[in-house]
Parts: C-alpha cells; sequence; structure tokens
C-alpha cells in the first residue's frame, strides 16, 4: 500500500514487465477499466498481450470500449454497463474548475446503474460498504449524491473543494439567467456577486459565501473574493538568486514576502502540533528512517493550509 503507484499509462507494463523491476510486490493481475477504457493509449500490440495475461478484466462504461473488444478473451471478463449523464444527477465539475449541477432526464435504460450505485453494490458485494457509505444515505442499493457531495466537501480543504455544498451549486442551476456572460459573476438574485459554478478553490464552509475562484492567482483581488498567488519563500533560488515574484501577493495579504514551508518548527507555531500523533511527530522531525525527513501526515495539517493563505 506505500508503495509507489504506477501512472494509468504504464498498466501495460504493470502486466508484462518483470516484477523484480516494479515497485509493487507483484505483477498486476486483475483490472477495472472505469470510464477509462485506454482509448487514448498506443502500444496496442503490448496491451492486447496485457489483456490477455490478465487474471480479470472488469469494464465499466455506456457502451462498448476498446479493451471490450480487442482483447479477444473468452473468460474472465466482466462488462457492467453504466448510465449516461442524461440518466443520472449530481454535480460534475468541468475543465474550467468550475461546478454544475444536473438533474436526471430519463430513467436508467436496459440493465445499466449509475457509476455511484455501481460502486456501492461492489463495496457491498466485498463487505465494506458500512465503512465506505456511513455517512451516506442509501435508499435502494442508490447512495444519495447531495451527502456524497457534502462528504468531499468536508474532505478537500487542501484544494478548496469545501465550499460548493448541493445546495449552493443548485441555486446557480436555477439561476442561469443572473450571470453575465463574460465575467461569469452573478448580477442580482439571489446569488449576487458569485462566480458560475463557485470553481475550486472555493474556500472555506458552504455558510462563509466563498464566491470561487475565476481566476487562479489574481493578486487585485483578497483571497474571500476569489483571489490568490501561488508564491513561496522556500526552495525558489537559483545558483544563489532569489527567484521570488517580488511585490506580488494577494490584497490585503499579511504575507509580503512568499509563504513559509511547513515544518514541525511552524506547526508548533501554530499550535497544531499535538493534532499529530507519535508517528506523525517523529515522520515530522525525520526520526523515521523510513520515510524521508519532510513528511507529513495530510490528516495533521494539510487540510488548514491553505485557508489561511
Amino acid at each position: 500500500m506505500n508503495n509507489m503507484g504506477i501512472p494509468v499509462s504504464r498498466w501495460i507494463d504493470g502486466v508484462l514487465e518483470n516484477k523484480d523491476n516494479i515497485e509493487q510486490n507483484d505483477n498486476i493481475r486483475a483490472m477495472f477499466y472505469w470510464g477509462h477504457a485506454v482509448n487514448s493509449q498506443t502500444r496496442g500490440v503490448e496491451m492486447q498481450k496485457a489483456m490477455q495475461k490478465l487474471d480479470m478484466m472488469v469494464i465499466v462504461d455506456p457502451y462498448p470500449t476498446h479493451a471490450a473488444v480487442m482483447n479477444n478473451r473468452t473468460d474472465g471478463v466482466y462488462l457492467l454497463p453504466a448510465t449516461t449523464q442524461f440518466e443520472t444527477y449530481g454535480s460534475v465539475t468541468a475543465s474550467n474548475r468550475s461546478l454544475q449541477w444536473r438533474d436526471k432526464v430519463v430513467e436508467p435504460l436496459f440493465d445499466s446503474k449509475p457509476d455511484h450505485e455501481i460502486m456501492y453494490l461492489l463495496t457491498k458485494k466485498l463487505g465494506f460498504e458500512k465503512q465506505l457509505f456511513k455517512n451516506i444515505k442509501v435508499e435502494n442499493n442508490e447512495p444519495n449524491i447531495e451527502d456524497i457531495t457534502r462528504e468531499f466537501n468536508k474532505g478537500m480543504w487542501t484544494i478548496g473543494y469545501t465550499g460548493q455544498s448541493p445546495e449552493r451549486i443548485k441555486a446557480h442551476q436555477q439561476n442561469w439567467h443572473t450571470f453575465h456572460k463574460t465575467s461569469l459573476v452573478a448580477e442580482g438574485g439571489p446569488i449576487n456577486g458569485e462566480t458560475y459554478g463557485l470553481p475550486w478553490p472555493c474556500w472555506g464552509t458552504p455558510e462563509m459565501k466563498h464566491p470561487g475562484t475565476h481566476i487562479l492567482y489574481d493578486t487585485s483581488k483578497t483571497v474571500a473574493d476569489g483571489g490568490g498567488n501561488f508564491r513561496a519563500r522556500f526552495g525558489v533560488e537559483f545558483e544563489g538568486d532569489s527567484i521570488l515574484a517580488e511585490d506580488s501577493y494577494s490584497l490585503g495579504c499579511e504575507l509580503e514576502d512568499g509563504y513559509p514551508e511547513f515544518t514541525d518548527k511552524l506547526l508548533k507555531q501554530l499550535g497544531w502540533w499535538d493534532d499529530l500523533t507519535a508517528e506523525e511527530k517523529a515522520a515530522a522531525e525525520g526520526k523515521l528512517e523510513d520515510r524521508p525527513i519532510g513528511w507529513y501526515s495530510t490528516r495533521g495539517y494539510q487540510a488548514r493550509l491553505y485557508p489561511i493563505w
């Protein structure tokens, strides 16, 4: 579990390569293609060999995919039909970092199921559904999407996926007409001043009403109004010369020379040190031989790192 992972584009090597050359205990024996379908990958000849060597292949997609038809296997392949976006509902994130709420248009066709229901049934079969969905209401084997959204809101402080509650995203869906088509800012109405889709980072809690960050690292605004910057005061030198972006900091920010490195000393100064376990403290101080100096637990401090900025 603590070994280095393998890029999805090199899963083929995880199957075919000598296991002594892989940062894993053994070769990959099963693959779960969930909406990926390997359509964008090359090395087709080797891919087919890898597929044939696997003990099991599971393919989750609305349609038979590249992986479903090129392997020539006669057993050990499971096709799980997933719904399209029109047959389910919930939040989706676009490439500009904004979130949209979508409604179900039609009921799932044939035997297809939405992704979250497939995941629930899989975990139920494996016996840990009560752990994974302990904070999520489940009806007729379908987890509640609103609960899922609230759960990732609570767990993603480091990247600002915390302010977009289901209620806020739905309000944007219901008030499309109030957003300016160029600035993407709502002009009037119940969500006046908010950026369409509450693009992350959207800091704080939903109750704090952060407007979302339209443009990353816009120093002309305060962080609370959707501004931000990206500078550190450590590790930014080249041949002895500082390469800090001088005089570049968020409007109203008290730190004008870059953000400090999170070390054990800073954690103690902020009063967060005792939130760590004994093992995490030892790792942060570089006392564990099997972990590099500077390793810290996300549970201990990262969840509170960015909102301070």
